[in-house]
């Protein structure tokens, strides 16, 4: 069944004040449901919101929250976990990967621990394509190209990750879109799309800023003064996980789902002049 127009939320008369603390109003309203069949969804998921929830997530609400409230998936009582996959999928409330908090676009989710298991292997196994949309600052040249160096986590900030000699494989290829103006700065800006080949945490971001073209608004990777004055015009990181293509894990075949850039995104490049050697 497929629904490009449906939406499910949580909020109302109906919640009940005693499941979460009330002041993650602003931080999620609704999803879109792209497409559904009996085994997945696949969802945009808003700038802002939480995918999984975790001991520092208990004041706000998290997509897994909603999964769960809207019963939209099979999750497996306890006496019915038979398997590390099955305990898995009721763990993760069948989201199959992430996205950061200020991250919007696509997103998978199984309703099932069958379609989870066959999800995740794909992941693994490299088989999903992905594709994402950035500003980020200076003009990036050549204008196509692979960042491959490894990535983990900054022993000395846990919070953040970077380019380590001990870190683990991380490629990210790019296509510049076109350049920009921006009165702020002579180096100008570049609208670029970005296809992981790997799904390391904050991968994207951390590539852009090892190469020297940090993306616009990102208050961990963009430098804190550059970050600050990005964010007084867009109080979130640009970036958008606009395509998925993977195998529909019942039947096999290969499927692939878009996304528009939010309105925010587009908003912003509405302000801006694109150079004219596009």
């Amino acid at each position: 069944m497929e629904n490009k127009s449906s939406t499910f939320s949580l909020g109302g008369n109906d919640t009940n004040p005693g499941d979460k603390p009330q002041g993650s109003k602003k931080v999620l309203d609704k999803l879109k449901i792209v497409f559904e069949n009996e085994d997945y969804l696949v969802i945009e998921k808003s700038a802002g919101i939480i995918v999984n929830r975790s001991d520092t997530t208990s004041n706000e609400i998290t997509l897994q929250d909603l999964v769960e409230k809207e019963n939209k998936i099979d999750l497996p009582a306890g006496r019915q976990v038979k398997s590390d996959t099955d305990e898995d999928f009721r763990k993760r409330s069948g989201i199959v990967h992430r996205l950061d908090k200020e991250t919007s676009g696509l997103l998978i989710i199984a309703k099932n621990a069958f379609a989870f298991s066959v999800l995740q292997a794909q992941f693994k196994e490299r088989k999903v394509s992905k594709s994402y949309v950035a500003l980020v600052h200076g003009e990036i040249k050549p204008r196509t190209g692979d960042i491959n160096v490894p990535i983990g986590r900054l022993p000395w900030n846990r919070k953040r990750f970077g380019v380590l000699a001990g870190g683990r494989e991380a490629v990210t290829s790019y296509e510049v879109i076109a350049n920009i103006k921006y009165q702020k700065s002579n180096r100008g800006l570049s609208l670029v799309r970005l296809f992981p080949k790997t799904g390391r945490t904050h991968q994207i971001r951390v590539h852009l800023q090892y190469i020297g073209h940090p993306i616009f608004a990102d208050p961990l990777y963009g430098g804190r003064k550059i970050a600050r004055e990005d964010r007084k015009i867009l109080p979130r990181v640009f970036l958008h996980a606009e395509k998925i293509k993977f195998l529909d894990p019942r039947s096999g075949k290969e499927v692939e789902y878009a996304s528009n850039l939010p309105q925010d995104l587009e908003a912003l490049l509405e302000k801006f002049e694109l150079k004219k050697d596009n």
